[in-house]
């Protein structure tokens, strides 16, 4: 019995290992992410800048939303390739991207420089978001499954974290080599540790590997599920978009969680990530704006850490109507400040701590129940032929509208006043919270088939 309980811990050792090297590419990804906070800052600073005068504010928003074009292509592309190449090939490509778009912000002298750069990065981005959770959802134990896809989230935001605490305190250049470094780290990782999954072991016909893998791993009874999961022939995108527009419960599913991405977009949490620092050097505050960035990574990640607790103990619905009612709260609050402080009224030197505060709460409602729900309501909406193809479409459509909101943000600032930015993405996030109780099913505790008929019971279509 000891023996055998050995065996089982080194063999959940093994498949943590793996997942380690994949969850630092996703450090990576959030990395990246936060990588804009503190360069947005060094090119506004004449004497930091590497370009041959400071950015305005239309480029620092063109820097700021540009990857999420080469975010929109990566999905599709490595959704393909897994499925040609494997699963690993993909992570290799994923890391060369990053490497190629790092070295090439690293000895930008030109701002087309950082924008090829910045979309470069987006393509990774994509690659590496989706092959994770295809990696991870292959290679885990059932019981264990649930804890490593959701630390996927704890560590992109623990990326952003390290990018919002290095960042101010290196050069433009470093910053990029530190991600560049990283990179070939991961690769080198992956190369180490990282084997095939065995799902695609089986596609191929190497079934003698693929036992072997899954022996390797502790999930020698997995085989026939295995065996059965890669023999089914997968749809082509096509097939599985009519299927989620002819089914009752996929078309119920493709409105809720298409609805809600497009909530967390205009909620405006990407712009505040991307021009955090920015924020906080507009508050008048005695603080230092990169120490408030700071202090908002760690809130991230706190909330990361607690979020998948609340999900499974809580409920999804009740924590969406918190969540998003906290978002809005939080951003009102936010807004009334900037009205103060911009309107000179006598109460805003009293309420210094009131912007840092707001951005705070944000953070911890919207990564506490909105920023994760929408993504597990993929995972337990769709049906099963369709569910790749729908979670790909439902977070494209939120990326094509994120790009726009970050777009806009530099634009809005300037234009309509920072309260009323921050109002009006306090109204969506109020939005939402209507959406919410008028569409968000409970589905917590019930089989992937009664959410299905729950769907089909509550369709409007």
């Amino acid at each position: 019995m000891g023996v055998k309980g050995a065996e089982v811990n080194t063999s959940i050792r093994k498949q943590f290992l793996i997942g380690g090297c994949l969850y630092f590419g996703q450090l990576i990804v959030g990395y990246s992410i936060g990588w804009v906070a503190p360069v947005l800052a060094k090119l506004q600073n004449p004497e930091e800048t590497p370009l041959d005068s400071v950015i305005d504010d239309s480029q620092a928003a063109w820097i700021g939303s540009i990857m999420v074009i080469g975010s929109i292509f990566g999905p599709y592309l490595s959704g393909y390739l897994c499925n040609v190449i494997g699963r690993k090939p993909c992570l290799y490509i994923g890391g060369v991207i990053f490497f190629l778009s790092f070295v090439i912000m690293t000895f930008a002298t030109q701002i087309y420089m950082i924008y090829v750069g910045r979309i470069i990065t987006g393509v990774a981005v994509g690659i590496i978001f989706v092959i994770n959770l295809v990696y991870i959802g292959e290679l885990a134990s059932t019981r264990i499954r649930g804890t490593m896809l959701t630390l996927t989230g704890l560590s992109n935001t623990m990326g952003v974290l390290l990018a919002y605490s290095v960042g101010p305190f290196v050069s433009f250049s470093l910053i990029s080599w530190i991600g560049a470094a990283m990179t070939a780290l991961y690769l080198v990782a992956v190369f180490l540790f990282v084997t095939e999954t065995a799902v695609f072991q089986v596609m191929k016909g190497r079934r003698d590997e693929a036992m072997a893998n899954l022996a390797s791993l502790g999930r020698q009874d997995d085989i026939d599920e295995i065996i059965a999961r890669a023999n089914e022939k997968p749809k082509s995108n096509m097939a599985q978009l009519t299927e989620m527009y002819t089914v009752k419960s996929n078309r119920m599913a493709a409105f809720i969680i298409i609805s809600l991405n497009i909530f967390q977009q205009l909620s405006g949490v990407i712009a505040v990530m991307t021009f955090v620092t920015i924020i906080f050097g507009m508050t008048g505050s005695n603080m230092e704006s990169h120490i408030s960035t700071i202090i908002v990574g760690v809130t991230q990640v706190v909330a990361a850490i607690f979020a998948p607790i609340l999900v499974d103990r809580s409920g999804r619905r009740i924590l969406m109507l918190v969540s998003t009612a906290g978002c809005a709260l939080s951003l009102a609050a936010l807004g009334i400040y900037f009205y103060l402080y911009d309107t000179g009224h006598p109460a805003a030197e009293s309420l210094e701590w009131m912007a840092l505060v707001s951005i705070m709460l944000f953070f911890l409602s919207y990564f506490g129940g909105f920023g994760i729900i929408p993504n597990t309501f993929i995972g337990e909406m769709f049906t099963d032929t369709c569910r790749g193809f729908g979670g790909t479409f439902t977070v494209t459509i939120g990326w094509v509208v994120g790009f726009g909101v970050q777009t806009s943000f530099g634009y809005m600032l300037p234009a309509l006043g920072p309260y009323t930015t921050f109002w009006i993405f306090a109204g969506f996030c109020a939005l939402a919270f209507v959406f919410s109780v008028f569409f968000v099913p409970e589905t917590k505790g019930k089989t992937l088939l009664e959410i299905q008929l729950i769907l089909e019971r509550r369709s409007i279509f």
